[in-house]
């Protein structure tokens, strides 16, 4: 699927400064976007982050650029016109959203000065804030992609689905695409998203979410209303959504600060790791060690996850590093 490319807007731009309360590292939090590759919808470059707005379902691209320092955050805006109020509200509440600004911090880091484990970990994660998905349905795609696959070559399938089916926009010499709309992906054929290397069943799921959101079946909008154990129970009724998926939901999507998500391979991992000294858990297991997280389950299982990152770069870093030794380079 061919698109042309609309050409950067030379006119209407605006600026939006936002001073959020500290700490905030607006880096490490987006890092998540470029931790497998280039993401085409949430785009990284010359030190800052570009990504594609919709507001009233008008496309506006922006860069978000940061202050570096976590105690006093600034975050500056620049965006495409037209520079009108419900255009800065919209991007006031998505950078928000990004930037985890909604989130109880100091609450959650009050808890953790209490518990050996998340005190150790939050100095070195300090102003990390878990990122809100703006778009609920980009999320759930994303979701769909990563089912039972490793995540970079899930990157990489959902950053050609981005390609083929939304739109691009140049903004200040960057390319950044608008994540592909429910009805652009409602009309898709599910032999066409094959191509990009989704399973059958996979191609199937995406083409029939997108239809329910498009046709208005599922109210994402409405579904964010609805308590926890409401939204779990309405999306699992989507073929090919299951509880990790709505649970991923609840915490990346709705920005809920009481979730475990111990379906997710990669949580159970990260507990072994760092609760557990390496011995297997399962998801109850999982679950009943972080009750004495409550209220900030999701904070405290997005540091685990977080730490164990550091651990392995760090890890692959020291392997890289022996390497060289050996060969005396």
């Amino acid at each position: 699927m061919l698109q042309k490319m609309r050409p950067e807007s030379r006119n209407g731009r605006g600026v939006l400064v936002l001073r959020p309360v500290a700490p905030l590292d607006v880096d490490r939090t987006l890092e998540r976007y470029a931790r497998w590759g280039v993401d085409p919808a949430n785009v990284h470059a010359d030190g800052a982050f570009f990504r594609v707005a919709r507001v009233g379902g008008t496309p506006v691209p922006y860069r978000l650029e940061a202050s570096r320092a976590s105690r006093r955050p600034l975050i500056r805006v620049a965006f495409a016109g037209p520079d009108a109020p419900a255009t800065r509200a919209a991007l006031r509440r998505e950078v928000s959203r990004l930037c985890g600004l909604g989130l109880d911090l100091g609450g959650f880091y009050r808890l953790a000065a209490r518990d050996p484990l998340l005190a150790a970990l939050v100095p070195r994660l300090h102003g990390l804030r878990p990122t809100i998905v703006p778009d609920p349905f980009e999320m759930l795609v994303s979701a769909i992609t990563a089912q039972q696959v490793n995540l970079a070559f899930a990157f990489a399938v959902r950053a050609r689905l981005v390609r083929m089916f939304g739109e691009p926009f140049a903004f200040q010499g960057v390319l950044v695409h608008a994540f592909p709309t429910p009805a652009a992906l409602a009309r898709g054929d599910a032999a066409v998203l094959r191509s990009l290397q989704l399973t059958t069943r996979k191609a199937e799921y995406i083409v029939g979410l997108a239809r329910e959101v498009a046709e208005g079946r599922l109210d994402l909008e409405a579904l964010a209303r609805e308590p926890d154990d409401a939204v779990i129970a309405r999306l699992t009724q989507v073929r090919g959504l299951g509880r990790w998926t709505a649970e991923w939901f609840l915490a990346r999507a709705l920005g809920r600060p009481d979730v475990c998500p111990a379906d997710d391979l990669g949580v159970r991992r990260a507990f072994e790791a760092l609760c557990f000294r390496g011995r297997a858990a399962d998801a109850p297991r999982v679950r009943r060690h972080a009750e004495r997280w409550r209220p900030y389950r999701s904070l405290a299982v997005h540091y685990l996850l977080a730490a164990r990152h550091l651990a392995a770069a760090a890890g692959r870093r020291a392997g890289a590093g022996a390497r060289v030794a050996e060969r005396g380079l």
